[in-house]
């Protein structure tokens, strides 16, 4: 009762365009609309496509240790202005119109249900700076919707590393070695899907991939909200 009474004294506005926001959310149906669907990609690796194409030529090179990725947006204006104010700005409103987001897709898409959802980690030092994981503000409302577990205890991220941004895929490769454990006792579904904001070289879910099949996961999945096209 509360929410419909704020709702109706405080009507949502787009935190786009500050347009009044649609059905509710703090999002037009025209910014909404803008959001580019990550549609034609690699079946494996979610990376976008001019065409279809059984694999992208990264994943025949280097076979990733994930079965599948889902990752329904491309990464891209205006997604990004959200995603530099949820992750940079502390602004947890733009990140629940993201995560949102991700709930539609996830309802039109149904990507393959694992026995768990495990947000990728933040170290200790960095969560402490940031206030929060971004990755687990969209896996908490994704997993509530979808009625899936939540498994924020399986990963952990033990070392402190630099940023990946402005490095390579190499380099972000070498940069996150030895960086994720798993959890200390953690019981270990057969079979979950890691969830992370943008997936950009896709070498940090590739490492916590790595990580939980090590452990004895049978599958592991990579979700993410958006995926950026190749640099090429």
């Amino acid at each position: 009762m509360g929410g419909r009474v704020l709702r109706f004294v405080l009507p949502p506005r787009c935190l786009l365009c500050g347009a009044a926001g649609d059905d509710g959310r703090d999002l037009c149906a025209g910014c909404a609309g803008d959001f580019a669907l990550n549609a034609v990609c690699c079946p494996r690796c979610a990376l976008p496509l001019e065409s279809p194409a059984p694999l992208c030529g990264e994943c025949l090179r280097r076979e990733p240790p994930f079965a599948r990725a889902w990752v329904p947006l491309r990464y891209g204006h205006p997604l990004d202005l959200l995603e530099a104010r949820f992750k940079f700005h502390r602004d947890l409103a733009a990140g629940r119109v993201l995560a949102e987001r991700m709930i539609e897709r996830a309802h039109v898409d149904e990507p393959d249900r694992p026995d768990a959802l495990v947000p990728v980690p933040l170290h200790l030092v960095r969560l402490r700076e940031r206030g929060y994981n971004q990755a687990l503000e969209l896996a908490q409302p994704l997993a509530q919707a979808l009625d899936i577990p939540l498994r924020a205890d399986l990963l952990v991220r033990s070392q402190a590393t630099p940023a990946q941004t402005g490095l390579d895929a190499k380099a972000r490769r070498r940069n996150l070695r030895g960086a994720f454990e798993v959890g200390a006792g953690a019981s270990l579904p057969r079979h979950v899907a890691l969830v992370d904001d943008v997936m950009t070289t896709g070498a940090t879910l590739r490492e916590c991939a790595r990580v939980l099949r090590r452990a004895g996961i049978a599958r592991v999945d990579a979700w993410a909200l958006a995926r950026a096209p190749s640099p090429r």
